[in-house]
């Protein structure tokens, strides 16, 4: 086995940002107490953030980025792990200030390790990578609404929070509705289990601060108008779990839905979210996840794709997951 390995680095100075790619040794990774040999990797939105500099996701130059990875630990002085064990990372700021997974080795503290479900693969482990835990976080706190409450919205349904939400909402037993500004995809959509779709533009304008009561609860990944109208429309006692911004971070809505229809707004947080939480999720994702689904929403690439990548995913034109093999 080769002592180094291939990586894709980002630097910056006063010209801007750019891109290299790298052969590197472990005496060049940033430290921790478990060496894993990366096999797999994703593509997040927050992955195209930090690949375009389009957002200041990246805080520590230069960086390896890739906020995910799966692989084998190699070395381990922590108690929890030892050498051979199949991990996964997904978080804890690795890709934005620590070294990240678009490298052939990552050195993480193993705090930040969860160990991947024998049921699921590597490849399979990174087609569900930060965005499909995110989901599964959010369908986690849709647990109290009974699957025959009403409709489940799911938002940006065609990314991957919203496509791996609609395959476990589906497996669940609850009606998903898709909410997508590419209507040439319901066949896809419908695939995963979307009961039916509508335009996203129903949602993304100004809306009325207190609507019509349409869903039972949401899965939101989008923010902005969408999320208040999508709060605005939520039935009596029911819950919007929020998790991202692709249409912006600002709320443009009023209090009445939560004071007026007991509507519980929660926030998801996949970044920091505690190791019971996250052995939980991924132990739900083993039991619930259609894996053929999964392979159905799921597309490969190799670091070299990744920066083309990053625009497009940032441009809305990419669809369900993408697997980087290391």
């Amino acid at each position: 086995m080769s002592d180094s390995f291939r990586a894709l680095r980002l630097n910056k100075n006063d010209e801007g940002q750019s891109h290299e790619f790298v052969e590197l040794t472990e005496n060049d990774l940033m430290e921790g107490d478990v060496t894993v040999a990366v096999s797999h990797s994703t593509l997040n939105y927050k992955d195209g953030l930090a690949l375009t500099g389009a957002s200041p996701v990246v805080r520590v130059w230069p960086m390896i980025p890739g906020i995910d990875f799966a692989g084998t630990v190699e070395k381990s002085d922590h108690a929890g792990f030892k050498e051979g064990d199949e991990v996964i990372l997904n978080g804890w700021g690795v890709g934005e200030t620590h070294f990240g997974g678009y490298a052939g080795k990552a050195r993480v503290k193993g705090d930040w390790l969860v160990k991947r479900p024998s049921a699921i693969s590597a490849a399979q482990s990174m087609a569900i990578g930060t965005a499909g835990y995110t989901a599964m976080l959010c369908v986690m706190a849709l647990a109290d609404t009974p699957t025959d409450a009403g409709e489940i919205l799911v938002t940006g349904a065609a990314g991957g929070v919203g496509s791996v939400a609609l395959a476990l909402l589906s497996k669940m037993g609850y009606q998903a509705v898709a909410s997508t500004g590419r209507m040439e995809e319901e066949a896809y959509l419908t695939g995963l289990g979307a009961s039916r779709i509508i335009d996203r533009n129903t949602l993304s304008e100004k809306g009325r601060p207190l609507d019509k009561e349409n869903w039972a609860g949401v899965v939101d990944a989008v923010g902005s108008h969408t999320l208040a109208n999508a709060i605005a429309q939520t039935k009596y006692g029911g819950t919007v779990a929020a998790c991202g911004l692709a249409q912006g971070p600002d709320l443009p809505a009023t209090v009445m839905p939560f004071i007026l229809r007991g509507v519980t707004l929660a926030g998801i947080d996949s970044v920091m979210a505690p190791r019971e939480k996250r052995e939980a999720a991924w132990a739900q994702l083993a039991e619930h996840l259609d894996l053929a689904k999964l392979d159905a929403m799921s597309s490969e690439a190799g670091l070299e794709d990744l920066p083309a990548l990053g625009q497009k995913i940032l441009a809305g034109q990419t669809r369900g997951r993408l697997i980087v093999t290391l």
